[in-house]
């Protein structure tokens, strides 16, 4: 559940033991696509690049059984996560996997069980009561595992999924230190973007990073292992890696699906969502994911359609009105869009175009200032120690919000969820990294430590104050100021440069392929992926989904990573 970083960096781009009965269940609805003659299987799927709706048929139209599916994914695994270039997406793979598999190899895909013997990968903050682990990525919690699948585990589970295996990703959600690069922890090693696998900095350090921290979520889904995957975020750790891989993601409205079960940063803006390459995926996996729990409380004002693949249209953008904020004329203020290199503008004006040619009405003018400066006293400074960082020994600006509500929640998920660990507490876990500095502590813990001085009971006047002002400058300051002046339906913004404005008002966004970039810091490099994101108001990622399907179908940006071709 990736921070936000620097300005530049942006633009570059409840308790266990409930059952399934316990869950109010809405309808899960497999789409029409998915079970229609619209995309034919073929005798050997080429799960390279295949989509959901492509193994959804395939299974459905018996060209393959679910063994064989998964067989095929863990093939690919060995061959490029594994080996090849070692992208290092799968930090475990699931020892029941082929025998859940075979469960299901004279099930096919329905609309009761959409997702049945689809091969799944979900991330390794996710908790699953089963022989796998739920780490974080961490060495302190590398025998952990958890009491209860977590709702969201349930729920794929009843809709047939096959859990593959635990995605990589930064350590703790990228929570743990400072300038800790994306797709790295201290369990799972270095996760690769699949575009530029082998660049690396003087450090070691890759240097077009795979996104974070839902980084093996993203590159297992671009690189053809797994038919989609689950990942989570705060601000931008959804966002981030879709952008950086090539894919579609829905960074949902807070509440629309639960929380319960997953090693948590800030209840307040926390979420999980879909990974997968093509809107109509996103769809149909935001079909069973989005349901309310009793065990999260934010989702008991939940608002959803039956289907989110119903209002998906080609044509969905004919008058829409999508805000760009950007206004030239004021570049102190044209913070989102005022810097972007020369191939990520070239990118935002082909979409723009195609926007244009698709019947939307593009309306560009400036964020107001205080949506995107965010609020007083929503940030707090902490000393950089890490021991490979460009600005080690300098303060660190940090949301207050994150680090107050970390350790609380960490602390409930480790009483309530986890099981096999001797770790209890946030405390324990500083101390296990300090005695094991060598393996644990490569990029430091100063945000750990941060956090650890906090009471973790949310009393201090100075996090209730920080959070009301994250929602001030955000939400009402910020776009519901800037969407309701301009009469948008949605915003614009390239990769994930609106995460923390969307994230801070618990609002949804839609990402999906703008088109290819290159280059960082001046340093060329191979084609690398840029996505368009929109953004919009609470509970409206149907509409955001449809303006995404259109757009994505009028500009067919996406380009799979090279060099790992069907076996």
């Amino acid at each position: 559940m990736a921070r936000p970083r620097t300005r530049k960096a942006a633009q570059r781009s409840g308790r266990s033991g409930m059952t399934r009965r316990d869950l109010t269940v809405l309808p899960i609805v497999m789409g029409d696509a998915a079970l229609s003659g619209n995309a034919h299987a073929r005798s050997a799927l080429a799960l390279d690049n295949a989509s959901l709706v492509d193994v959804q048929n395939a299974l459905a139209d018996g060209a393959v059984t679910a063994s064989a599916l998964a067989k095929a994914y863990l093939a690919r695994i060995e061959a490029y996560d594994r080996g090849g270039p070692a992208l290092n997406s799968v930090r475990e793979i699931n020892p029941e996997a082929l025998t859940i598999a075979a469960r299901y190899d004279k099930t096919k895909p329905s609309a009761k069980q959409p997702l049945a013997g689809v091969p799944i990968l979900i991330k390794d903050n996710i908790a699953t009561n089963d022989k796998q682990h739920t780490t974080a990525g961490s060495l302190a919690l590398e025998s952990a595992r958890a009491k209860d699948d977590a709702t969201v585990v349930k729920q794929l589970r009843a809709a047939g999924a096959v859990i593959l295996g635990k995605a990589s990703l930064t350590e703790f959600a990228n929570i743990l230190a400072t300038e800790m690069p994306a797709g790295y922890s201290s369990l799972g090693g270095q996760v690769k973007n699949p575009y530029v696998p082998a660049l690396l900095d003087d450090r070691g350090i890759p240097m077009i990073l795979p996104g974070g921290s839902s980084a093996g979520s993203a590159v297992a889904v671009a690189a053809g292992l797994c038919a989609a995957s689950i990942g989570t975020e705060t601000s931008g750790s959804l966002l981030s890696p879709a952008t950086q891989n090539g894919l579609v993601t829905v960074k949902p409205t807070v509440g629309l699906i639960s929380r319960a079960g997953i090693i948590p940063i800030s209840h307040s803006q926390d979420t999980a969502g879909p990974m997968t390459r093509t809107v109509r995926d996103s769809a149909i996996l935001l079909n069973v994911l989005a349901m309310r729990d009793p065990r999260d409380p934010a989702t008991r004002n939940q608002r959803r359609p039956g289907d989110y693949t119903r209002d998906l249209d080609k044509d969905g953008l004919k008058g829409a009105r999508i805000g760009l904020p950007s206004d030239p004329g004021d570049p102190g203020n044209d913070v989102y869009m005022g810097s972007l290199p020369e191939r990520s503008a070239k990118v935002l004006e082909r979409a723009l175009a195609v926007l244009r040619d698709a019947g939307a009405t593009v309306v560009r003018a400036n964020m107001p200032t205080e949506g995107w400066i965010g609020g007083p006293g929503t940030t707090m400074s902490v000393l950089n120690r890490n021991p490979l960082g460009r600005n080690k020994g300098k303060p660190a600006t940090t949301p207050i919000v994150f680090l107050y509500e970390l350790k609380r929640g960490l602390n409930l998920y480790l009483r309530d969820w986890a099981a096999d660990t001797k770790i209890k507490t946030m405390a324990d876990i500083i101390a296990f990294n300090r005695a094991n500095p060598d393996k644990a502590l490569r990029f430091g813990q100063d945000l750990f430590v941060a956090a650890q001085a906090t009471k973790g009971d949310l009393s201090e006047p100075v996090y209730r104050s920080a959070r009301a002002m994250d929602l001030w400058s955000a939400k009402q300051r910020g776009l519901d100021a800037y969407m309701s002046q301009h009469k948008l339906d949605a915003v614009l913004f390239t990769g994930w440069s609106g995460a923390s404005i969307a994230a801070k008002a618990g609002y949804p966004s839609v990402q999906v392929p703008g088109g290819m970039i290159s280059g960082l810091d001046g340093k060329e490099t191979p084609d690398y992926p840029l996505g368009i994101t929109f953004a919009g108001r609470a509970w409206t990622e149907a509409k955001l989904l449809r303006f995404a399907y259109a757009f994505e179908q009028a500009s067919n940006a996406r380009r799979p990573p090279p060099g790992l071709p069907a076996l």
